[in-house]
């Protein structure tokens, strides 16, 4: 780990990862009788061979066996099974020493460099707790309690709710929370992990219905660090930021805002809404 003395950006030098193989055209090795999954499951994690953090700091999770469905074609029986998985390995990895917080995402599409075609996450384990959520942890107060959202809400169910944030960055950006002050997935019960699932799998159809065809995106979790911090601030919640902005187009964030930190958003947050709204998700 290294810290950018101008920026204050901090940055994970590893080199061995540069001569990881890239989407394999053989057989899919997260298949059932693959090199990572030899055995039959419903849903499975295994270490990371080619990992950025060290041993047991990184691992990949397997949603399921069958290789071409996207996470919401699942069904929310079986996202309940993911809900759980991310569970399970936010416990076990937040356990291990020196482990201030766990990071659960997906990338999903080539476009934004999946490797491997197979609904599949990751988790990583950080020994402190990365800028992104603890600049959230940091406010002062709780923005998703001060500000719930109004009518950007695309999905509901239970306490969950999918809207898009009044200041997306990305094209039909999604914000995934519920609307009680729960810190983390561990936190939540039986039936919020089910309404979780539920919300998911409408708010990612409604994303692959909106250009018909599959939509690239990324996501990730934020959730209450596993230190011995209090961290009054955590508020659970995903992040999902989709990569195209019209059908075949990606939103580029490039030099304009890479370079100023302020983003422009061709779609507004309100007809990104109410285009969402309008499919019939699932």
């Amino acid at each position: 780990m290294r810290l950018d003395r101008l920026t204050r950006a901090q940055v994970v030098v590893t080199g061995a990862r540069q001569g990881r193989p890239n989407r394999p055209a053989g057989t899919c090795p997260f298949c059932p009788g693959g090199q990572e999954a030899p055995e039959p499951y419903d849903v499975r994690w295994f270490p990371n061979r080619w990992t950025p953090l060290g041993r047991d700091r990184a691992e990949v999770l397997l949603y399921s066996p069958e290789h071409s469905l996207a996470l919401w074609q699942l069904g929310v029986e079986w996202v309940r099974k993911v809900v759980d998985l991310w569970v399970d390995r936010t416990v076990a990895m937040g356990a291990l020493a020196g482990v201030a917080y766990v990071l659960l995402f997906e990338n999903r599409g080539a476009e934004v460099g999946a490797t491997i075609d197979h609904p599949h996450g990751q988790a990583y384990a950080f020994d402190e707790v990365p800028q992104a959520p603890l600049r959230e942890l940091t406010l002062g107060r709780c923005a998703l309690c001060e500000t719930p959202p109004g009518r950007t809400v695309v999905s509901e169910s239970g306490p969950w709710r999918a809207w898009c944030p009044e200041a997306s960055a990305w094209a039909f950006e999604l914000r995934v929370a519920p609307s009680g002050h729960i810190q983390s997935l561990p936190a939540l019960d039986d039936g919020q992990r089910t309404a979780l699932a539920e919300v998911l799998v409408d708010a990612l159809a409604r994303l692959d219905q909106l250009f018909d065809a599959p939509m690239p995106y990324m996501l990730w979790w934020h959730q209450r660090p596993s230190d011995a911090g209090e961290w009054p601030l955590a508020h659970l919640h995903a992040h999902i930021a989709p990569l195209l902005r019209a059908p075949g187009t990606p939103r580029f964030v490039a030099a304009g805002e890479l370079g100023s930190g302020v983003y422009f958003n061709p779609v507004s947050p309100e007809d990104a809404a109410a285009r969402l709204r309008a499919l019939p998700g699932a």
